[in-house]
């Protein structure tokens, strides 16, 4: 017979963790978004290049790109996630520190580094979260913990032009590292349920990565975020600028951007069993085509704010599902390394987005390289799309 009082404590301790880890990753995209809105202009005003600007902006992809596979596979192999979250969030309020103290482009690269790191953090988040749920509702966990880092980027993003104008730029990057200690403390108490060990194996690591159900996803979440970092976070706030927006728009224009995609998470979570997942990848590939390609024809800054709606739902209804599909069907043992995968893959895209573009906007404009950068991962989406929704249907 079951212990009624043994599953009380279990539901308490479970509502517990789910309350410490939602804290906690509030907390920590506030500590890694709070600067984010005016973070071009600041980099822009401190080089001398849009190719400057874009390589420092790509670092926080390509740092996440490096650790996040590594940290998956580390995570597993000890059965531990909790001390790598730890570490995580420090590093946070760490890198956001060293850019508010940063006179040029080394520091600024070094700082914008180590919040790279810090996001690798996400991959043991996602997976501590998705854990405490059953696993046929991996999509709905992960669309639901998206949706509360959303509210902490929208809170972020809201208010960063504001604090420019009040105590200048260092401002925000000093209380993004209070954040960051804020969310250690709050992920301390948390007690995880430790996995049982599993060792790496290169064969099991292969066969693993090789699944389309899990390489699929990740690809199509790369193309996505390539056009997201190019635009949103890197050359749609100069255009923006040369349109007359202010810190405070600009603070809006992103603000607005996240509110969107988390408003689409909770469409995702919502009705992602009524249409299937296929139906919103294709979706969400379009809107993102069409918000990065008419933001790169708009003319006035409020079909600049239109174009911005337009990715933000396409992000907000993509991501979690995309995310959600590449661990639904991996056993628990090997479900970070996959998310570490997922995470990874689309953390290029995060780097090669602000990297790629930045000198193809020397070379060849801003406007030109947004309308090129929409159309191929148009394209690239669509027929990955395709293959996964055929190697699913096998």
């Amino acid at each position: 017979m079951s212990n009624p009082s043994l599953a009380v404590a279990r539901t308490s301790s479970r509502r517990a963790m789910i309350a410490l880890t939602s804290v906690a990753v509030l907390l920590y995209w506030v500590s890694l978004y709070l600067y984010a809105p005016t973070l071009p202009t600041y980099v822009e005003s401190k080089v001398d290049s849009l190719s400057a600007v874009g390589i420092i902006l790509s670092m926080y992809g390509l740092w996440q790109a490096i650790i996040r596979l590594p940290l998956g596979i580390i995570s597993d192999w000890v059965g531990r996630r909790k001390p790598f979250i730890l570490v995580g969030l420090a590093l946070g309020g760490l890198g956001a520190s060293v850019m508010a103290v940063a006179q040029g482009t080394s520091g600024l690269l070094l700082g914008r580094a180590i919040t790279g790191l810090a996001a690798g953090t996400w991959v043991p988040l996602v997976v501590l979260f998705s854990s405490l749920f059953p696993s046929q509702d991996a999509v709905r966990a992960t669309a639901l913990l998206t949706f509360i880092g959303g509210v902490g980027r929208i809170v972020a993003t809201g208010i960063t032009g504001t604090l420019n104008n009040w105590q200048g730029y260092s401002f925000a990057f000093y209380l993004a590292t209070a954040a960051a200690l804020l969310a250690v403390a709050a992920m301390l108490p948390a007690r995880e349920r430790t996995q049982p060990p599993k060792a790496p194996s290169l064969g099991n690591l292969r066969r693993l990565l090789s699944r389309q159900d899990v390489l699929l996803p990740s690809l199509i979440s790369m193309v996505q975020q390539y056009a997201n970092w190019a635009a949103t976070f890197s050359f749609i706030p100069l255009l923006a600028r040369q349109l007359g927006a202010t810190d405070v728009s600009l603070s809006l224009l992103l603000s607005m951007n996240i509110g969107v995609i988390t408003a689409g998470n909770l469409v995702a979570t919502a009705i992602v069993r009524k249409i299937g997942t296929r139906r919103m990848v294709y979706l969400s590939a379009v809107l993102l085509a069409v918000g990065v390609g008419g933001a790169a024809l708009a003319t006035t800054l409020p079909l600049i704010f239109v174009m911005q709606v337009a990715i933000g739902l396409s992000l907000g209804i993509g991501y979690p599902v995309l995310m959600g599909l590449s661990i639904r069907d991996v056993e628990d043992g090997q479900r970070t390394t996959a998310m570490g995968f997922h995470q990874a893959v689309y953390a290029i895209g995060m780097f090669a987005g602000p990297a790629i573009s930045g000198v193809l906007a020397d070379a060849w404009g801003i406007r030109p390289m947004l309308l090129v950068t929409a159309a191929a991962c148009l394209m690239i989406s669509l027929g990955a799309s395709s293959r996964l929704a055929a190697a699913q249907a096998r």
